[in-house]
């Protein structure tokens, strides 16, 4: 089998990284990590992107022009190909994915964070042994999303929605139903983010905590045992309904308040306990790959698919 190589960028709103692979050994060739520095503006942020991955591919030893590139950032883009929703604010209302293109010379394969994180675990993490079947990769952390593989794919939909489960409504027949800030009330984000379950410990009397601090506090203080608990009622009833509708063959948990451990003991109680089925028989898992997987996916977005096979079988099993 031929051998291909692809740079993977990785936009985030605090960092930007780059890796460069070999497949189908799967084998990373180079990696670099820099700090976005949003605050120096967008024209900056787009010549640190070029630069980040013009150095790696030297680092690597392979020409820019020699390699197919992926690249993954928060936020999605509007029909006039303009960012938007991206927590690096500057690049909002700007042609980001074009000037970088252009920069490079070069075509790039994009797509946005949530489905290079659950391509990356579908393909070389802890979705790995499932990855003929669908694979549902979660994000919770500031927010709430998600990506769907479908037999090694990204599946998109035709709106560019698919996954995007933070904004299923799971409390919307409360009384007092929070916003979002997407216009509705009661969405899963409004309730199982990082920043939900702090201000939540706070309504309840608590001090100002990070979500670890309110986790390790449960046992012996009530604000943090209601907090928690609506975490993770929230978790089941959410979960409970992606199950019903997609039937994955497995989630997969990341971001932040996926180190909350409660979620794959009580969190799956709370899911079996209304998933349409006599039982639960999907795995929910922790993630294998942190916070590689964003850049890690945005390389496999750009492979051809006859390499993946065994990329997957190189990282998975060693």
């Amino acid at each position: 089998m031929r051998t291909t190589h692809t740079l993977g960028l990785d936009v985030g709103g605090t960092k930007l990284e780059a890796v460069v692979l070999e497949l189908p050994s799967g084998r990373e060739l180079a990696r670099r990590r820099v700090a976005t520095d949003r605050h120096d503006g967008y024209d900056a942020v787009v010549a640190r992107t070029v630069d980040l991955a013009r150095d790696t591919a030297a680092l690597a030893g392979i020409p820019l022009t020699d390699l197919a590139v992926g690249a993954g950032m928060p936020g999605s883009i509007t029909a006039h190909g303009l960012v938007k929703n991206s927590n690096t604010v500057c690049l909002n209302g700007r042609p980001f994915r074009r000037d970088v293109e252009r920069a490079l010379a070069a075509p790039v394969a994009w797509d946005n964070d949530a489905n290079t994180f659950a391509l990356a675990e579908a393909l070389l993490g802890a979705g790995a042994p499932y990855s003929a079947g669908v694979v549902f990769g979660v994000i919770l952390g500031t927010g709430v999303g998600g990506g769907i593989v479908i037999d090694g794919r990204v599946w998109r939909g035709p709106q560019g929605i698919a996954g995007e489960w933070g904004h299923h409504a799971v409390w919307a027949g409360a009384a007092d139903a929070r916003p979002c800030y997407c216009g509705q009330r009661g969405c899963v984000e409004a309730y199982a983010s990082g920043p939900a379950v702090e201000a939540e410990y706070v309504r309840r009397g608590g001090e100002p905590s990070s979500l670890a601090a309110i986790v390790a506090r449960r046992e012996h203080d009530a604000a943090a045992a209601a907090a928690v608990q609506t975490l993770l009622e929230t978790f089941g009833r959410a979960v409970a309904n992606v199950i019903d509708v997609l039937d994955p063959s497995a989630v997969v948990l990341g971001g932040g308040v996926s180190h909350v451990a409660a979620l794959y003991t009580e969190g799956r109680a709370a899911v079996a306990a209304r998933v349409f089925n006599d039982e639960l028989t999907t795995p929910i898992l922790p993630n294998l790959l942190g916070d590689s997987a964003g850049v890690l996916g945005a390389a496999l977005l750009a492979a051809p698919r006859e390499a993946l096979p065994r990329a997957l079988a190189a990282r998975a099993l060693g």
